[in-house]
C-alpha cells in the first residue's frame, strides 16, 4: 500500500459516522456514482461493525384505513350510498357508521384501494382521511 493510501485510510478511521456519511454523499455528487450499488463481488460493512450504531430500518406501510371524518347533513344520502357500495353494509349499519364520527369505514386495505375509496367519498361530500 502506498503512503498516500495509508494516510487516507488513517484519516477515514478517525471520522465519525456522520462525517463518513457526509463524505460519501460528497463523493457521490462529485463523481456521479452511487455508493449503495454493489460492484463486483464486494460487500458493504455494516455500520455497527464499523464502530457506529446500526441505522433504524423504516418499513413502508402496506395497509391503510379509510377514516370518515365528517359528513355535511345535506350530503348524508350520497355518502351512505358510497359506504354501502364500498363495504356491503346494510342500510342500518351504514347509517350508524356516519352518526358517530370519526369512524374507520375500511381497514387494512391497499393504498390504491384506500385512495380510490377516499376519492369516491369526497366526491359524494364527505371529509375523509387515509391512515
Amino acid at each position: 500500500m502506498s503512503k498516500t493510501t495509508q494516510e487516507i485510510i488513517e484519516k477515514l478511521k478517525s471520522l465519525t459516522l456522520l462525517e463518513f456519511i457526509e463524505l460519501i454523499s460528497e463523493i457521490e455528487e462529485t463523481f456521479g456514482v452511487d455508493a449503495s450499488a454493489p460492484v463486483g463481488g464486494g460487500f458493504m460493512l455494516a455500520p455497527a461493525a464499523a464502530g457506529g450504531a446500526a441505522p433504524e430500518v423504516i418499513e413502508e406501510k402496506t395497509t391503510f384505513d379509510v377514516i370518515l371524518e365528517d359528513v355535511a347533513s345535506d350530503k348524508r344520502v350520497p355518502v351512505l350510498k358510497i359506504i354501502r357500495n364500498l363495504t356491503s353494509l346494510e342500510l342500518k349499519e351504514a347509517k350508524e357508521s356516519i352518526t358517530s364520527l370519526p369512524k374507520a369505514i375500511l381497514q387494512n386495505i391497499s393504498k390504491e384501494d384506500a385512495e380510490s375509496a377516499k376519492q369516491q367519498l369526497e366526491d359524494a361530500g364527505a371529509k375523509v382521511s387515509v391512515k
